[in-house]
């Protein structure tokens, strides 16, 4: 299997030099700094002046911790906050946060993106059910025993009441590279997404700024990238 390819198994991990990782941010960035912009989508949308109401009454927990999620890595970032979560099960005090950034950014999207956008092929994500390039989301609503946790997938986490942060920057700068692989142009992409993420999640400015507002609010930080 090409080295690149993500292949869901929680014993590998990709990892990403540093000096590489550093100008692949440099370059999301450039290519999102117009996704500052306030983008019309059917997910709620926190406005940078209005960062107040990003959680509100929803970080109850006495112990809360956000996932900083900037890479796929193997789904890692949810099985950080499944296990994070599940030893407080029982009283109910924890708080988990994903903050879904960078390569990490279409893990919010929904089955119908992944495949107009051929978003398996082109970023090399395995579904582990087929064992051939993703043309659904995998990480949500997968059959039980598919993910080596059923309980790190997406839908499962929300129902447990863990918050996800969609980075709008990531999402202008993914979604202006896969644009073509649909035939739409850059704007129609983004606007596409951002009307497309899963819903219960909230796109924020940026994903850094998310993961900021998440530690102010009392989190403490873990890395789920490769």
């Amino acid at each position: 299997m090409d080295k690149r390819t993500i292949n869901l198994r929680l014993d590998t991990t990709y990892r990403v030099p540093r000096r590489r990782l550093f100008s692949r941010v440099a370059n999301a960035a450039a290519l999102g700094l117009l996704g500052l912009l306030p983008l019309r989508s059917g997910a709620q949308v926190v406005e940078p002046e209005s960062d107040g109401a990003l959680w509100p009454g929803k970080l109850t927990g006495r112990h809360r911790q956000v996932v900083d999620a900037y890479a796929v890595n193997d789904g890692h970032p949810l099985a950080f906050a499944y296990t994070f979560l599940a030893p407080n099960a029982s009283s109910g005090a924890a708080t988990a946060v994903v903050v879904l950034r960078h390569e990490a950014l279409p893990m919010a999207l929904n089955d119908a993106m992944w495949s107009k956008y051929k978003i398996g092929e082109s970023l090399r994500i395995i579904d582990p059910e087929t064992r051939a390039f993703a043309t659904k989301n995998p990480f949500l609503h997968p059959k039980p025993g598919i993910l080596p946790v059923d309980g790190m997938a997406i839908d499962r986490l929300l129902e447990k009441g863990t918050l996800f942060s969609v980075c709008n920057v990531a999402l202008r700068a993914q979604s202006k590279k896969l644009a073509s692989n649909a035939g739409m142009s850059p704007e129609e992409a983004a606007k596409e997404w951002a009307a497309n993420v899963v819903p219960g999640m909230t796109i924020v400015p940026s994903g850094t700024w998310g993961v900021n507002r998440a530690q102010e609010a009392g989190c403490t930080y873990c890395a789920g990238g490769g």
